[in-house]
């Protein structure tokens, strides 16, 4: 797209005060010196006095304050960065995350794989502004969004959300904001309970922190945290779904001690607790919130691509706001989709389970249902046999066949060694290579990591037979697949009770070809199939 006419796009956003477009850019005003979020009520400014920058931080770089009045910092994020697998984009999902906030310029290049330099001339180039700025804006929203929905003291809000020091985050305010923190706090509008740092709370760890984080509607809520509810471990993770309530909460590994999470569905929102041995791990729990819940997804983008597609309209009508479920622990994951292949999602409970409640280690929280973590890979190499010639134990955590452990094994070594580098920043291609390169880790589960790990908006999972009871509820495979089997030998009555290789195949490589029409929305087409199964048929982790 030429800068005319993203200009002009831009602009009528901004002059029609479109709330969709909140987050995916903001605006300045050259004349008073402010930014603003697209959907700011205040009078719409001649276009030769806006500048639109892609993120705060660029309008921070040219000499920008926030607007008062509309809040651009408190906006959902941008969804760009899960849309985009570029170098800035991956940078800016690391930053988001808080990986600055304790290793700097240095670990985000290390996790990327490029020179510092490197990283800065893209993000410069692309973004208006260099890493060390994005972080700071990225702090700065962080630290306005516990200043006004938390009682913590401004000294811990300040640590809570990245600084190094106090006064770094005084500066820091006053230069975005043009606001003291103090100030910034007096201006909330509401006060929200549960939120403050007790006495009590200071002197016992975990430490709790409540805050509550925007979303763009629609929010399939019922949809995401439903698909979380079934796939939850009993201890590592909790849920309740009801007509009255919505609750998902689980353990975390955080860079300073175990921590957890609890999430709840709110009107015009989601409001997290926090549990973490130390507020500089706020940040990291936040970003797995919202990774978890797809939370700066762009749902009118995704659904109304989808519904060009008259036999995906109804299912969009149906569920709009449809969300890709992501993970709180990508090493965590790895291991739940090994053992997930080719069998059903409650069998892969039951084994998972069972390693879990064998190798797990404990943790204490106020959550209800959560008292264990996740085994780390040191427990999993440990607990998990190394199958050799001789029969198997018929009491080892994991009941799989011998090349699924050995699988399961090799996957843990390679995460424990750093041979295998898996993080919501990886690139894509080199992740998949990295995830193939171990024996028994097929193509589909490694597009399926790319979904939840990733968040990646347009991957397609070849080979998932849930994606082809999804297609064949929605009429979408017709007689192209039967004819295939039948030029092989099968015949389409044979080919539909017996269920051939050939016709499979056919049916996998139709539904292939027809889903290039959904892109670069495939990722949620296949949840909107997957949702359009037959229960009875029971998903698989590797479908």
């Amino acid at each position: 797209m030429d800068r005319e006419r993203e200009f002009q796009q831009r602009y009528r956003a901004v002059a029609a005060r479109d709330a969709r477009f909140d987050g995916q850019f903001c605006f300045a005003v050259t004349t008073t010196g402010i930014y603003c979020r697209p959907s700011c009520p205040a009078r719409t400014p001649k276009p030769e006095n806006i500048t639109f920058f892609s993120t705060s931080a660029g309008a921070h770089e040219a000499g920008f304050r926030a607007c008062r009045r509309c809040l651009p910092e408190a906006a959902p994020g941008t969804p760009e960065w899960n849309l985009r697998q570029d170098l800035a984009a991956r940078a800016m999902r690391l930053i988001r995350e808080g990986i600055m906030n304790g290793g700097g310029v240095a670990e985000l290049s290390s996790a990327l794989g490029y020179s510092s330099r490197q990283v800065h001339r893209a993000l410069t180039a692309e973004l208006g502004a260099g890493p060390l700025t994005l972080a700071r804006a990225h702090r700065a929203q962080t630290a306005r969004t516990l200043l006004v929905s938390t009682d913590l003291p401004l000294s811990d809000v300040a640590f809570a959300s990245g600084f190094s020091s106090v006064r770094q985050f005084h500066h820091t305010c006053r230069q975005i904001f043009d606001s003291t923190p103090a100030e910034i706090r007096a201006r909330r509008r509401r006060r929200l309970p549960g939120s403050s740092r007790t006495q009590a709370a200071a002197e016992a760890a975990p430490l709790t922190v409540e805050i509550e984080l925007p979303v763009r509607a629609p929010f399939d809520a019922a949809g995401v945290f439903g698909f979380l509810a079934e796939r939850a471990l009993p201890g590592v993770e909790a849920a309740e779904i009801s007509p009255k309530r919505l609750r998902y909460a689980r353990t975390l590994r955080l860079p300073g001690g175990p921590g957890a999470l609890e999430l709840t569905s709110a009107a015009g929102g989601v409001q997290v607790r926090c549990e973490v041995s130390t507020l500089s791990d706020v940040p990291a729990a936040v970003a797995a919130a919202r990774r978890l819940l797809d939370l700066d997804a762009d749902p009118a983008a995704v659904d109304s691509a989808l519904s060009e597609d008259p036999a995906l309209r109804p299912l969009v009508e149906r569920t709009p706001g449809i969300r890709l479920p992501g993970t709180a622990d990508a090493h965590e994951y790895l291991i739940r989709a090994i053992v997930g292949q080719q069998i059903s999602v409650a069998a892969a409970r039951t084994q998972l389970s069972r390693l879990v409640a064998r190798t797990g280690t404990g943790y204490v929280s106020g959550f209800a249902g959560l008292d264990t973590l996740f085994p780390s890979s040191e427990q999993i190499l440990a607990a998990v046999e190394d199958p050799g010639e001789g029969p198997l134990d018929p009491h080892r955590p994991l009941r799989l066949p011998a090349r699924s452990l050995r699988t399961v094994r090799a996957a843990a070594q390679a995460l424990l060694s750093g041979e295998m580098q898996l993080h919501s920043g990886a690139e894509p291609a080199q992740m998949r290579r990295q995830l193939t390169a171990v024996a028994g880790i097929g193509e589909w589960t490694a597009s399926y990591l790319q979904l939840r790990v990733l968040g990646h908006p347009d991957t397609w999972m070849r080979g998932d037979v849930a994606l082809i009871a999804g297609a064949q509820h929605l009429g979408l495979l017709g007689p192209a697949a039967a004819r295939t089997a039948a030029q092989s030998g099968g015949g389409p009555q044979r080919a539909a009770h017996h269920c051939s290789a050939q016709h499979r195949n056919a049916q996998h490589r139709q539904l292939a070809e027809h889903a290039q029409r959904w892109a670069p929305w495939r990722s949620y087409a296949a949840m909107h199939l997957w949702a359009a199964a037959s229960p009875s048929k029971g998903h698989t982790d590797e479908h």
